[in-house]
């Protein structure tokens, strides 16, 4: 019998032994902390000194803990004391959150593009994300963040961004292909709110100043060369988070809605309306294999633009067909992969994968046939890699190759810090 079953067995000893009585908490402990406030995760969790013990109530607080960046286990203990009364201990294992991350790719020309940053996910103790990131991608960006989920209460929070990001963009018209300098400078407020245990809710708007300058390509009468426009967006996301955590293993499924409205001032770069969903589930198989899946709907106002909102991208949805190739308002993506265990020491893990990326577009201005037509198929099976730290949030290194199948389909490797999906 090993360790797991045995305290396994043990804990449904204790459940047993307590079931049908009235048994009160008499004091909560937590322990193995080091940065992270105690009263922060006191705060935080719904299980409170002077209630009914209740095994439910106390699961629900162990996952919620096992979601937070500078948390990558916990589990709790109960120890029965006189006069029906008892202690719970809330075990918790920190992760190191100051972490710094590099990506290296090639940008839509096939010139080396790269992004350095460090961000710390567990600010003052309070799971406070700070970010900053620098880039180079044919031109020089950067951006800051600040993300604080509970800065008010143990439900309401705040997330503000700057970002001044630059850099080569491809656009589409005519069966013709020109190359701008994009710069899309601006910031963005969010009010976040968590509704329940497995819900939550952001609401906020950006201000920003998109410019297109063209470089080389393809021209035409009806697009411009040069484009400086003002824009506002409002943004709303619902997140339904119904996943199991352990360490790099997950289980369950997850909903995550995005809405935008766009707004603009000028009619070359309309508002527009748009609006996607990821579906991702995810099944344990035996102790070491894992089957991810996402799917991702997207539709966007359908309007006759070369500036369309939703890309094939190497980095976002498609794995192997490289950077911006095409766009479009609508788009139906299907990625589904195995993820093997090879490799589980204390702190390294070594984990390869197996996977087919599929997706389909609306040319802009199409219908929606557009999504049931081969030419706008993609269908990319590949394999990867991944260099995982339990110890260290997100710690993550995954190079992926995938090679497409369809119409004149490409081929590939994918860098990036974090899980694909």
């Amino acid at each position: 019998m090993n360790v797991k079953t045995l305290s396994f067995l043990i804990l449904m000893f204790v459940c047993l032994f307590v079931s049908g009585q009235d048994v009160t908490v008499a004091e909560l402990k937590f322990s193995g902390t080091k940065r992270t406030k105690i009263l922060f995760i006191k705060n935080l969790v719904s299980l409170k000194e002077g209630m009914l013990l209740d095994s439910v109530l106390m699961n629900n607080d162990i996952q919620r803990l096992k979601r937070l960046p500078s948390i990558s286990h916990a589990y709790y203990k109960v120890n029965i004391l006189p006069n029906k009364t008892c202690e719970v201990q809330y075990a918790i294992e920190e992760n190191f959150t100051l972490i710094p991350f590099a990506n290296l790719f090639s940008s839509s020309n096939d010139d080396f593009a790269f992004r350095i940053g460090l961000q710390e996910f567990n600010s003052f103790g309070r799971n406070i994300t700070l970010g900053a990131f620098y880039q180079y991608d044919n031109y020089s960006s950067f951006g800051l963040s600040v993300r604080a989920p509970y800065l008010f209460s143990n439900k309401l929070g705040l997330a503000v961004n700057y970002n001044n990001f630059t850099t080569l963009e491809p656009v589409f018209f005519q069966d013709d292909t020109a190359d701008y300098k994009y710069n899309n400078t601006g910031f963005e407020l969010l009010g976040l709110y968590e509704v329940n245990f497995k819900n939550r809710m952001e609401l906020g708007f950006s201000l920003f100043t998109e410019d297109y300058q063209y470089v080389d390509g393809a021209t035409s009468a009806g697009v411009p060369m040069n484009l400086n426009v003002d824009k506002h967006l409002f943004k709303f996301i619902y997140d339904y988070n119904g996943l199991d955590y352990f360490y790099h293993y997950l289980e369950g499924f997850r909903s995550q809605l995005n809405l935008q409205y766009v707004g603009s001032t000028n009619t070359n770069l309309p508002e527009f309306l748009i609006g996607f969903n990821d579906f991702t589930y995810f099944k344990r198989i035996g102790d070491r294999g894992n089957w991810a899946n996402r799917l991702r709907l997207g539709l966007a106002s359908n309007v006759d633009s070369p500036f369309a909102p939703f890309t094939v991208d190497n980095n976002l949805n498609i794995r192997g067909v490289g950077n911006s190739i095409d766009r479009g308002t609508g788009m139906i993506v299907l990625n589904t992969e195995y993820r093997q265990t090879l490799i589980d020491k204390n702190k390294f893990v070594l984990q390869g994968n197996i996977f087919i990326d599929g997706g389909t577009w609306r040319n802009p201005a199409g219908g929606f046939d557009d999504l049931l037509k081969s030419e706008n198929l993609r269908i990319y099976p590949g394999v990867g890699l991944r260099f995982m730290h339990k110890r260290i949030f997100n710690a993550i290194f995954r190079i992926d190759y995938g090679y497409g199948i369809t119409k004149d389909g490409d081929n590939g490797i994918v860098f990036g810090i974090g899980q694909y999906f």
